[in-house]
């Protein structure tokens, strides 16, 4: 079986944060799996980045992956939920398992607000907010989610990721929520960050199940 690993940093849809980027992937080739960052477009309303990662997709299942993961961040985390939620995919632009950090998930709550004016413009109704918002595109055939987040996050709050994990877990979808009581947004690895750094440690032991690949014992991310 050939994995692949996208890689989607955060940055609110207005640039991507460096540090969400190559050394993830870095981690990630660490682990001995394959993965690369994507830069999906920015300040462009959906479904621009949405259709260029499914691009995306399409040309590493031409090179001769099977198995597409994402890890997204922030706003990159909604983007990769988008993707592995999308209705009425075909195989080539499937997705089989996400990593989600401190994702923004719902556009139908007011939290960080610019992500919502940058992909939706102004006033945007009701339908096109519940659109693209994470936890009402789940269904039973979605694929497996690791979910993490703190609890002290300002800017996108844990809510976030307990709509999500409570809509995924409401139609039986394989999925690991982790919440640590203390950490700021947009921490990356989490080096240093107590308790917090602690989630490579789970995700890449749950990401070695979904790929069917053994991670190093105790793997984590060193700095």
């Amino acid at each position: 079986m050939s994995a692949h690993v996208i890689v989607l940093p955060g940055g609110g849809y207005e640039v991507h944060a460096a540090h969400e980027a190559e050394p993830i992937v870095d981690w990630l080739s660490g682990l001995g799996l394959e993965a690369s960052v994507f830069r999906y477009p920015l300040n462009s309303r959906h479904p621009a980045p949405l259709a260029a990662l499914q691009t995306e997709i399409r040309r590493l299942r031409d090179k001769g992956a099977d198995t597409i993961g994402v890890v997204g961040f922030s706003a990159g985390g909604h983007l990769a939920g988008l993707a592995a939620l999308a209705p009425d995919v075909d195989e080539r632009t499937s997705v089989q398992f996400a990593v989600l950090g401190y994702a923004i998930t719902s556009m139908e709550t007011e939290t960080y607000r610019p992500s919502q004016l940058i992909l939706l413009g102004e006033d945007p109704s009701s339908e096109l907010r519940r659109a693209i918002s994470l936890d009402a595109l789940v269904t039973p055939s979605a694929p497996p989610f690791f979910l993490w987040h703190t609890a002290e996050d300002p800017y996108v709050p844990p809510e976030h990721t307990y709509r999500l994990a409570a809509a995924l877990a409401a139609d039986n979808v394989p999925h690991s929520v982790h919440v640590f009581p203390h950490g700021p947004h947009s921490l990356g690895l989490a080096h240093g960050a107590g308790e917090a750094s602690t989630w490579t440690r789970f995700a890449a032991s749950w990401i070695g199940e979904q790929t069917g690949t053994r991670t190093p014992h105790g793997a984590s991310a060193r700095g």
